[in-house]
């Protein structure tokens, strides 16, 4: 247990921003597997409009890193242009 106040303010706050984090990663990842389970593909390209923008979001907050936003956002456009 952290013993000096700042270090107890440290804690508080990651616990904090982890709840954030974890949540933004959730819906990151559902907007995802929308994307891949459509099989319409005027739908499939809404929900890739979507995706690609919350994964731009998350990569410039630090959530993912830039290359795997990037890399799964090649993936996506593959996916949807092979429908």
């Amino acid at each position: 247990m952290p013993q000096n106040k700042s270090a107890i303010k440290r804690v508080r706050q990651n616990k904090v921003r982890n709840e954030h984090n974890t949540a933004r990663r959730s819906k990151m990842r559902t907007l995802v597997k929308k994307v891949l389970s459509e099989t319409d593909k005027a739908k499939a390209e809404t929900a890739l409009k979507d995706a690609v923008s919350y994964l731009d979001r998350m990569s410039v907050k630090g959530i993912v890193h830039k290359n795997n936003a990037a890399r799964t956002k090649a993936r996506l456009t593959k996916h949807v242009n092979n429908l």
